[in-house]
């Protein structure tokens, strides 16, 4: 542990107060991965399952981009610890009215809809605080690690988060869920808000808005761009993986299982493998990560059999597991972090259904194959027009 990157970390003892309440919290949002789909299933009418899952799917993270904008005056400046007790409280809050609700037998579907927004409002916010309260506490070179503990956090309830909401779902419906996610995310609040002194906190700052900033910054908006595009870029897995493995393979759910079960489980190891990395330097390891995950993909959009496609997933997410942790180091750095780090999580938000709406295009015009190699194709090539422009750039400034 002394020779670890890990080890000052963990032996910070706000850390050690910290990290039980993001790991509670982790696990809730690997269960409500499950939940917030199903309880709308139990709840909507019959003939509109698939609209009002979208629209709780939706509302469950798409306004936090909004409360980036409507909440920036006041918000901005304030420190990571805040800005994550409020996040986890008002989704403890409106998460558990949602339980209250279903157990009284009043909770309509435009009701669920709704406090699921309210849920989300401040989570880009959140986001941004949690990643600010590690550049508050620790020195630069202890960030990527910081980072890559938080990773592997959010990694591990995506993991067991899922099976357990299934198990629970089974006996006792998916309100229970929704119940115990409302009580991570109350963990999380008071695990931070009485975990951290006020000492440790960051001043206010008048700083302006965290897009000014970053487009001041040319390494910031291209690692934004590279980035979105990486993450757009994975949509037509998502859409084109359960079809593929339906209607061409003719396979149960179990099946599917497998292969995002590899992809989680390596993104687990990848994202321990990053405190190892911190020294790395940033574009190559970056544009490296790209390339490799786009070449685990092709595996998938080539037809290859089960066994390969799993193990390229698997792959895939071994390389990709450090992406995160090493690429949020650089706007950790910023002065006025929060800010930055909350602009980036709106972009983010957005990456996702972009991605998602065009590999329904691409799935449907294609078919899931052709699709998923779009991606692996379109991955390795974003990642070596990346490397070629670190490259330039290079070679100018010597």
């Amino acid at each position: 542990m002394r020779s670890s990157p890990y080890g000052p970390v963990l032996r910070d003892p706000r850390m050690r107060r910290l990290l039980p309440g993001f790991a509670a919290s982790s696990l809730g949002d690997g269960m409500s991965a499950v939940a917030v789909s199903w309880l709308a299933i139990e709840i909507a009418p019959p003939d509109r399952h698939g609209m009002w899952v979208a629209l709780a799917v939706a509302a469950y993270t798409l306004p936090g981009a909004l409360g980036t904008f409507l909440l920036a005056a006041v918000l901005r400046g304030r420190s990571g610890a805040q800005l994550v007790t409020w996040d986890s409280a008002l989704r403890a809050v409106a998460l558990g009215a949602i339980a209250i609700f279903a157990l009284s037998g009043a909770l309509s579907i435009g009701v669920y809809v709704a406090l699921l927004a309210v849920s989300s409002l401040l989570h880009s916010w959140g986001s941004a605080g949690t990643y600010t309260l590690m550049a508050e506490l620790l020195p630069e070179r202890e960030h990527v690690p910081a980072n890559a503990l938080l990773t592997t956090l959010s990694q591990g309830g995506v993991l067991i988060g899922p099976l357990l909401a299934a198990a629970v779902i089974a006996g006792a419906g998916a309100s229970t869920v929704i119940a115990l996610d409302a009580v991570s995310f109350a963990v999380l609040a008071l695990f931070c808000g009485f975990g951290v002194p006020w000492a440790a906190r960051a001043e206010r700052r008048n700083s302006g808005s965290g897009f000014r900033v970053m487009v001041a910054d040319r390494k910031l908006v291209a690692l934004l761009a590279l980035t979105f595009c990486f993450f757009a870029l994975y949509g037509p897995v998502e859409v084109g993986l359960p079809v593929y493995v339906s209607d061409y393979l003719h396979a149960p759910a179990s099946h599917l299982a497998w292969y995002f079960t590899a992809f989680g489980g390596g993104a687990v190891i990848g994202g321990l493998i990053a405190g190892y990395l911190r020294a790395w330097p940033l574009w190559p390891t970056a544009s490296g990560i790209v390339i490799g995950v786009g070449a685990a993909f092709l595996p998938l959009g080539l037809g290859a059999p089960v066994s390969v496609s799993v193990a390229g997933l698997a792959v895939a997410g071994i390389v990709y597991g450090p992406y995160g942790s090493i690429t949020i180091a650089l706007f950790q750095r910023s002065a006025d972090r929060a800010q930055v780090l909350a602009a980036r999580r709106t972009v983010m938000i957005l990456a996702g259904p972009v991605g998602v709406g065009t590999g329904g295009l691409l799935v449907t015009g294609l078919g899931p194959r052709p699709a998923m190699l779009v991606t692996a194709v379109g991955t390795m090539t974003l990642g070596l027009l990346a490397a070629t422009a670190t490259t330039a750039q290079t070679v100018r400034r010597r």
